[in-house]
């Protein structure tokens, strides 16, 4: 019985308080962690975030937290069980053999959720924007850590996977813009239309169903390219998110309407035809 409680004594003094002093470092580097992950995530967000903004940062610090603190508590019970004797090699061989083997079945859902962790982070996409991820682009419906679900102006739904996604162009990020490319005939007066263009924006910064959806003044770039059949005068406009189609279409129904007004011509390719009428090729080199 006094070797037992020696023992027992002696085990107390050196293997149980190593457990102890395990148990209590791994209780503050839980604590810690919270405190660690809310600091970097609010270095990572904007100082004014809106609701949808706050979900993804929740979202992302509570799979942050849970992820490192599954790894602390791991690492704390592989030091326990080797403290009270437990040989750890073994589990951690045949851990590693489980990790590889779902790591080479898995390495897919690995990249997409690594890949969907920044896209949240970084605020990339939006439930709302209309964005063109590789070659789909429509209406994003759904973005989680796994894909975005797009459904494009056909209503077909396109799920991409978030690891696939090479580059992403957001159309509707902060502000639009509709670029105009408006082609006239080459005898037409370039001073002239653009002062119709300019025109057309005032009158439709007027309209009460536009001017809230209209940011700035059309931007008239000048002219520029000479094209087969007419010169390219290059314009565009700045619009709230999501608004510039409706806004461009309008603008082109007016346009056309201002250009027909004043006669203004809208050219379209002309094609000369030459008819032989019956003359040889040594004919046509000498007319030539």
């Amino acid at each position: 019985m006094r070797n037992l409680l020696e023992t027992s004594g002696t085990w107390m003094l050196t293997s149980g308080v190593k457990i102890v002093v395990v148990i209590i470092v791994m209780l503050i580097a839980l604590k810690m962690v919270g405190i660690l992950v809310e600091k970097l995530f609010l270095s990572f967000s904007r100082p004014l975030r809106d609701g949808e903004m706050e979900k993804r940062i929740e979202t992302l610090k509570s799979i942050s937290r849970s992820a490192i603190k599954a790894v602390i508590f791991l690492v704390s019970v592989l030091i326990v069980m080797q403290i009270l004797g437990i040989a750890i090699a073994p589990i951690l061989a045949a851990a590693g053999i489980v990790g590889l083997a779902v790591g080479f079945g898995a390495q897919n859902l690995v990249q997409d959720i690594i890949g969907g962790f920044f896209i949240l982070l970084e605020d990339q996409i939006r439930v709302g924007d209309v964005v063109q991820l590789n070659d789909k682009a429509g209406l994003v419906e759904k973005v989680n850590l796994r894909m975005v679900i797009l459904r494009d102006a056909g209503g077909n739904v396109h799920y991409v996977r978030n690891g696939t996604i090479g580059v992403v162009t957001n159309m509707t990020k902060e502000y639009s813009r509709y670029v105009f490319d408006i082609g006239v005939a080459y005898k037409e007066d370039v001073d002239k239309v653009i002062a119709l263009i300019k025109e057309i924006d005032a009158e439709l910064r007027d309209d009460p169903d536009y001017k809230d959806d209209i940011l700035e003044p059309l931007e008239v770039q000048g002219l520029d390219r000479f094209s087969d059949s007419a010169i390219i005068i290059k314009a565009r406009i700045k619009t709230k998110c999501i608004k510039q189609w409706r806004v461009g279409r309008e603008f082109n129904r007016r346009m056309k309407i201002k250009f027909d007004e004043n006669n203004i011509e809208i050219p379209f390719p002309h094609r000369k035809l030459v008819f032989n009428h019956g003359l040889t090729a040594t004919d046509l080199s000498e007319r030539r």
